[in-house]
């Protein structure tokens, strides 16, 4: 049985809205970007949160908080969102690869030593569609050779590795709060730290570089990253009933992966013994041996009335990126495997669950027909 959700909006959320609107504390400052801030930090066991306008703009100051010189190397993984790469192009540095790992879909930490010069400043962990990236190994091999960790934690809200929240293990980690996350201000991001200095200078970041003393005195470059207090106070009434949603989201998980466990050649997702995932998307791959790709199978989906979403496209096959002369002639066969034969289908938090059977259905009528 999948436990009932409270509305998408609630009393609570509309309630911290419009005390926003009556107060008049609609804009950059207000009461609630600070409880969110805190509260989202103290959820991940990290000293400081700074709330930034999305998870994009999250990730691009905790690349520039490393202070990149040109040609410095950030570690990643070839599969992942466009935004983890650009940060670090912006920035003036380079993103190096690494795959996947073909079990979990996660980075492969085994492939990450290779991968470090006297170039490499830091590692860039993501954890992929809501499932954990294996962290020990991973911080063993910063330690080793002195890198910095950044923890892109924007689709891993309430995820655990060994009984600890995503986002509270790197030096910087980040947070986006978009609308199809667990927890939502429709726009916004967070970076957290454990560094007093770094949150300072975040902080100063995200607002122009505003002096306290002499505001219009500039020292440093900085961005107009700012939250608004009406989008915190989404977020703060969020952030009440995490546990009900990320719990409705792992019950829609095992309902699909019980539902598909009998069918040949589906690939679905894999919680690891030290993990705790919160199946930020339901995430399928089709075998090789299946006379179909992902691609194809949506269209059939469609035609059933499912709408599904495609797997992430490896940065090294960014058209953008080669035009840079970056990723030439790379090839990361498990990231390309993923783009290929993966896609998610719906697991919304509103979905009863007639209408996931009923996506199930549709799933087992198009495989059926190879």
């Amino acid at each position: 049985m999948i436990p009932v959700c409270e509305p998408l909006v609630t009393e609570r959320e509309i309630e911290l809205v419009l005390d926003c609107l009556k107060t008049g504390w609609i804009s950059s400052a207000g009461e609630y970007i600070d409880q969110f801030e805190k509260g989202w930090a103290s959820y991940c066991k990290m000293p400081y949160g700074i709330a930034v306008s999305n998870g994009t703009t999250a990730l691009q100051i905790a690349v520039r908080l490393l202070d990149l010189k040109p040609g410095e190397e950030v570690i990643m993984p070839a599969f992942t969102i466009i935004s983890c790469a650009q940060a670090v192009t912006y920035c003036g540095g380079i993103p190096v690869l690494v795959d996947s790992d073909p079990r979990n879909w996660q980075m492969d930490f085994a492939q990450i030593e290779s991968r470090v010069t006297p170039r490499t400043r830091a590692i860039m962990v993501v954890h992929i569609y809501g499932h954990p990236a294996d962290m020990d190994p991973i911080l063993a091999i910063a330690k080793k050779y002195g890198l910095m960790v950044i923890e892109d934690a924007a689709e891993a809200h309430g995820a655990e590795y060994k009984g600890q929240k995503c986002g509270g293990f790197g030096d910087i980690s980040v947070f986006s709060f978009y609308a199809n996350k667990l927890i939502t201000t429709g726009e916004g991001g967070m970076v957290l730290t454990k560094n007093a200095e770094l949150s300072e200078r975040a902080r100063s970041l995200r607002n122009l570089c505003f002096q306290k003393k002499q505001r219009f005195l500039h020292e440093e470059l900085g961005y107009n990253f700012r939250l608004t207090n009406i989008q915190a106070a989404l977020g703060v009434a969020q952030l009440e009933r995490i546990k009900e949603i990320v719990d409705r989201k792992r019950a829609i998980a095992r309902y699909y992966t019980k539902r598909f466990a009998d069918i040949p050649g589906l690939e679905f997702p894999r919680e690891e013994p030290w993990a705790k995932s919160v199946y930020w998307v339901y995430g399928v791959v089709l075998n090789e041996n299946l006379g179909m790709d992902a691609a194809e199978l949506a269209l059939r989906l469609a035609g059933r009335g499912v709408e599904t979403r495609p797997f992430f496209l490896g940065m090294h096959k960014q058209p953008v990126f080669q035009k840079m002369g970056l990723f030439l002639d790379e090839h990361y066969p498990n990231s390309e495997r993923l783009a290929r034969r993966g896609l998610y289908l719906p697991n919304g938090l509103a979905m009863e669950e007639q209408t996931i059977e009923q996506v199930c259905c549709a799933v087992r009528e198009c495989l059926k027909e190879y």
